[in-house]
């Protein structure tokens, strides 16, 4: 096998492009994983992929966070301590302790994959 093809194996279908919503959050599974989608069509980069988990409280609510821009980065605000994440690399602005997992993510047809 090609590394190109190892490559291409590594991307795994998470959810359909028409379970995006513009400009907000959607939560898929990856594995036994959250992963919170964000898809905003108006910015250069469409599409991220980020762990749903907020750290600091430990619930599931990235996913429902406020997307907005601070200190030049596009971050999601959790809803719960109001904490600021970049979506580019899922540090905390805050607390830099704080760290969400990121996937490289694509829109492949109708599926929207992550890079596993």
């Amino acid at each position: 096998m090609s590394a190109a093809t190892q490559l291409e194996n590594a991307w795994q279908p998470l959810c359909s492009a028409a379970d995006l919503v513009p400009n907000s959050g959607v939560v898929a599974l990856l594995g036994d994983q959250q992963v919170a989608l964000f898809y905003l069509p108006e910015s250069e980069q469409q599409l991220f992929a980020i762990g749903n988990r907020d750290p600091k409280s430990g619930a599931n609510v990235i996913g429902r966070g406020i997307i907005g821009h601070l200190q030049g980065e596009m971050v999601i605000a959790s809803p719960l301590y109001k904490q600021h994440f970049r979506l580019s690399d899922g540090a905390c602005l805050e607390y830099p302790e704080q760290q969400l997992p990121v996937w490289a993510v694509r829109l492949n047809g109708e599926h929207v994959e992550v890079r596993v």
